[in-house]
């Protein structure tokens, strides 16, 4: 493998314990999703509102309209951990006043901080490319248990730019970073991902945490045998 300029890495199984996200993060919201209502007057949460409606519409066929309506459906759709833009919109709004308050701290593996400082001192860029919204990456990172992390990142990417399983997104994010493919390499604990990253000429590695299975060419169990 040659030295990459750009390393593109993924959170929940990556930089970050799937734990942390289903019995932090995701309890969090569910049981301050109300607060919401509370919060109307502010334009995010008109439009988080908005698009849930119409998804609603446009997916089932049937009309909500009021906020406890709403409330329901998007608490439905966090237990089923979909993967959709107004809920992890939702989701980032909430957890930011949960981290900002000291309520909850960004965990990372204890191997990633000294990892990213290495690889940046190195002249490697940096970017994230999660499900969950560019927000609550910058939170997670900004506000973690190894402190301010966000200055190691130069770009974040989401759902916005497309799904994490299709080839044609991670071609947009070559674009967008104007780098060669063969240049950036894609961090990532789902095959599917890999796959996707790999068709579109990025180089991959599978990272193997605990309650992952090895199944992919390249693997490495923590940051520290990346590069080295």
């Amino acid at each position: 493998m040659t030295q990459p300029k750009f390393i593109l890495t993924d959170i929940e199984g990556t930089t970050t314990s799937v734990s942390f996200v289903y019995e932090v993060l995701f309890p969090y919201f569910r049981e301050n999703i109300h607060k919401t209502i509370e919060l109307q007057h502010l334009k995010s949460i008109q439009e988080v509102f908005r698009q849930t409606i119409e998804l609603v519409q446009i997916n089932e066929g049937r009309t909500i309209n009021t906020p406890d309506e709403i409330i329901a459906v998007l608490t439905q759709w966090s237990k089923e951990d979909k993967k959709i833009t107004p809920l992890k919109t939702l989701q980032g709004i909430l957890w930011e006043e949960a981290y900002t308050s000291g309520t909850i701290k960004g965990h990372v593996y204890e191997d990633v901080a000294p990892a990213l400082k290495k690889w940046k001192e190195k002249g490697i860029q940096m970017g994230v490319f999660s499900s969950g919204s560019i927000a609550a990456q910058k939170l997670i990172f900004g506000h973690s248990v190894s402190g301010d992390l966000t200055s190691c990142f130069s770009d974040y990417f989401d759902t916005t730019t497309g799904g994490k399983r299709e080839k044609e997104t991670y071609q947009l994010i070559t674009e967008k970073l104007q780098i060669q493919s063969s240049e950036i390499l894609f961090l990532s604990d789902i095959v599917e991902e890999l796959q996707a990253a790999a068709a579109a000429g990025l180089q991959t590695i599978q990272l193997v945490r605990e309650g992952t299975t090895a199944n992919w060419p390249s693997t490495a169990t923590t940051f520290e045998t990346i590069l080295k």
